[in-house]
C-alpha cells in the first residue's frame, strides 16, 4: 500500500530537535547525584533517531540509599504527621508549577515517547488537574468512629499511610502515570521512591526538580532511574519497602507479586488490557467509528486501554468497518513534534517488529487485512512508524484477539446475539476496559453488569476523570488509582477501642 493511501507528516525543521540530550541524575535525600560507578544509559528519539536524553543508570547502591531516606524520611514523622493542610498546598504548588512548565515537559515526553506534542500537552495539563485533586483529598480525608457499641465502648477507625511506596512507571504515559501513583501517596503521608522507565526518564526527574522547588522536604521522594534489573526488583524486594505500585505489562506485575511475595508488602497492579468496544445494530455509527478510530490510533496504540477489539454485529459489520477503514485513512502519522499530527512513532524497533508479526500470525491464522498490516516509512524522518491498521474475519481463537498487541492494530470480531457478544468480550485473560454501543439504555445496563471490566464505557470510549476510579480485573491488575479509592490504595485501618471509665468485668474473681 503506498504513502498516497495515508495521511502523512513529514518532518519538520531540523533545527527544531535539541542540539544536546537532556541529562537526568538520581534524586536521593534531597540531593542529585550520578550513580557511584558512573554509568549512564541514553534514549534515542523513536521518530527522528537523534539522541535525547543521558541519564545516571542506577544500582544496588543507589536503590539502598533511596530506600534508606524514604524510610528515615518516614519513621521520622515530619512529613507523615504533617497536617492535611500543608501537604495539600505542597501539591497545589508543584501543580501549579507543572502548569508553569508545561511546554517543557510535553517537548521532553514527545522526544522521548514519539507521542505527538498536542497529546503530551493535554496530558501534562491532565497530570496537573491530579495533583490538584490529590492536593483536596489530602485535606478531607479521615477515618471513622463507632458510637454504637455500648455505653462503655467507643471504637475508633484509624487511616494511616502505609509507609514506603515504590512507584514503577512505564514509557508509554510517563508524566501522567507517576501523576496517577504520587501525589496521591503523597497526600495519604507515605514517602516514596520512584523508578521511572528507562526508555522515558527525564519527565520525572523534571518532576523531581519541581518537588523541590515546591519545598517538599529531603528524602520523601526519591528518583533512581536505570533498569527493571536490578533497580525494580530491588525495589520489589526490600523489606524496608512497605508497597509496590507498578503499571506495565501482565508478565512483569506478576513478576513483581512473586519478588513482594516473601515480605508479604502490598502490591498494586494496572497492567494489559485487550479491550473490548460491542456495537449493536441501533448504535449512532457516526459517533462510534470515529471512537473506535480514537479508541485504536491514540499513542500509537501504546496504550492499556486502547480499543484494539471490536465486536459488531453482523448485520453492521461491513458498514462499520468499511466506515473505520476511511477514517483511519485521515487519521495524520508523522512527525510527533508537528501540532498537526495524531499519531507518532513506535517506542522501539523491537517493538515494532512484535507489532508486525501479530499481523503476519493473524493473516497466516486467516483473517484479513483491509488497511495497513506494515511498517510505515514518513519523508525526512529516521524513526520507526506502523501503519493504521484493520483486520476483519478475526475470531476468538486467534492471538490477535486475545492478547495485547500494544500498537495502531484493530481487531474485528461479529457477533449475532447479546449474549454471545458478552461471551466474546469476557472471553481474554484481562479485564481492564469495555465498550458498549446502543441507543438503548436497558441494552448498556445489561452489558455494563455483565462483562468483566475495571471501567465501562456506554456510547464513549476513554473518558476520564480525576474523581473514578480506575484499575482492572483479571490478568489487568488489581487495586485501584484515582479517585478516593486511589488514595485508600496508600492507607492502612487500624481499629482503636476505648473503654469509658473501668466498666470492663473482670476476668478473675476475687474469692
Amino acid at each position: 500500500m503506498g504513502l498516497d493511501d495515508f495521511t502523512l507528516i513529514s518532518a519538520t525543521d531540523p533545527s527544531g530537535l535539541p542540539t544536546g540530550p537532556f541529562v537526568g541524575r538520581h534524586l536521593i535525600d534531597g540531593v542529585w547525584c550520578d550513580s557511584a560507578d558512573g554509568a549512564t544509559f541514553e534514549r534515542h528519539s523513536p521518530a527522528h533517531g537523534t539522541p535525547v536524553t543521558r541519564a545516571a543508570r542506577g544500582g544496588g547502591l543507589e536503590v539502598d540509599a533511596a530506600i534508606a531516606a524514604a524510610r528515615r524520611a518516614f519513621d521520622a514523622g515530619g512529613w507523615r504527621y504533617m497536617g492535611g493542610r500543608e501537604r495539600a498546598a505542597l501539591l497545589l504548588r508543584v501543580a501549579d508549577l507543572i502548569d508553569r512548565d508545561r511546554a517543557r515537559i510535553a517537548r521532553i515526553e514527545t522526544l522521548e515517547s514519539g507521542k505527538p506534542i498536542s497529546q503530551a500537552l493535554a496530558e501534562i495539563e491532565g497530570a496537573a488537574d491530579l495533583w490538584r485533586y490529590a492536593a483536596a483529598l489530602a485535606r478531607t480525608q479521615h477515618g471513622d468512629s463507632h458510637n454504637s457499641l455500648g455505653a462503655d465502648m467507643l471504637g475508633l477507625v484509624l487511616k494511616e499511610p502505609v509507609g514506603v511506596a515504590a512507584i514503577i512507571t512505564p514509557w508509554n504515559f510517563p508524566f501522567l502515570i507517576v501523576s496517577q501513583k504520587l501525589p496521591f501517596a503523597l497526600a495519604a503521608g507515605c514517602t516514596a521512591v520512584v523508578k521511572p522507565s528507562e526508555l522515558t526518564p527525564s519527565t520525572t526527574v523534571i518532576l523531581g526538580e519541581l518537588l523541590m522547588e515546591a519545598g517538599l522536604p529531603a528524602g520523601v521522594v526519591n528518583i533512581v532511574l536505570g533498569y527493571g534489573q536490578p533497580v525494580g526488583a530491588a525495589m520489589s524486594t526490600d523489606p524496608r519497602v512497605d508497597m509496590v505500585t507498578f503499571t506495565g505489562s501482565t508478565g512483569v506485575g506478576k513478576a513483581i507479586v512473586a519478588a513482594a511475595a516473601p515480605t508479604l508488602k502490598k502490591v498494586s497492579l494496572e497492567l494489559g488490557g485487550k479491550n473490548p468496544q460491542v456495537l449493536f445494530p441501533d448504535a449512532d455509527l457516526d459517533s462510534a467509528t470515529d471512537a473506535v478510530v480514537f479508541g485504536i490510533y491514540f499513542n500509537a496504540g501504546e496504550c492499556c486501554n486502547s480499543g484494539s477489539r471490536i465486536i459488531v454485529h453482523e448485520d453492521i459489520a461491513e458498514e462499520v468497518t468499511e466506515r473505520v477503514v476511511a477514517l483511519s485513512r485521515r487519521v495524520a502519522f508523522g512527525d510527533p513534534l508537528d501540532p498537526a499530527t495524531k499519531v507518532g512513532a513506535v517506542v522501539s524497533g523491537e517493538h515494532q517488529a512484535k507489532i508486525d508479526q501479530y499481523v503476519r500470525d493473524a493473516v497466516e491464522a486467516g483473517a484479513s487485512v483491509r488497511l495497513g498490516g506494515a511498517p510505515l516509512e514518513v519523508p525526512g524522518l529516521a524513526g520507526q512508524f506502523y501503519a493504521p491498521t484493520v483486520i476483519s474475519g478475526v475470531t476468538g481463537d486467534m492471538a490477535i484477539a486475545r492478547e495485547e498487541v500494544f500498537g495502531p492494530v484493530l481487531s474485528v470480531l461479529t457477533f449475532r446475539s447479546f449474549e454471545e457478544a458478552v461471551a466474546l468480550a469476557n472471553d481474554a485473560a484481562y479485564g481492564l476496559s469495555a465498550g458498549v454501543w446502543s441507543e438503548s439504555v436497558h441494552t448498556c445496563l445489561a452489558f455494563s453488569r455483565a462483562v468483566q471490566a475495571g471501567t465501562v464505557w456506554t456510547n464513549t470510549w476513554m473518558d476520564g476523570f480525576a474523581e473514578l476510579p480506575f484499575g482492572g480485573v483479571k490478568e489487568s491488575g488489581q487495586g485501584r488509582e484515582l479517585g478516593r479509592y486511589g488514595l485508600e490504595e496508600f492507607l492502612e485501618v487500624k481499629t482503636v477501642q476505648m473503654r469509658i471509665g473501668r466498666t470492663r468485668s473482670p476476668w478473675i474473681t476475687a474469692d
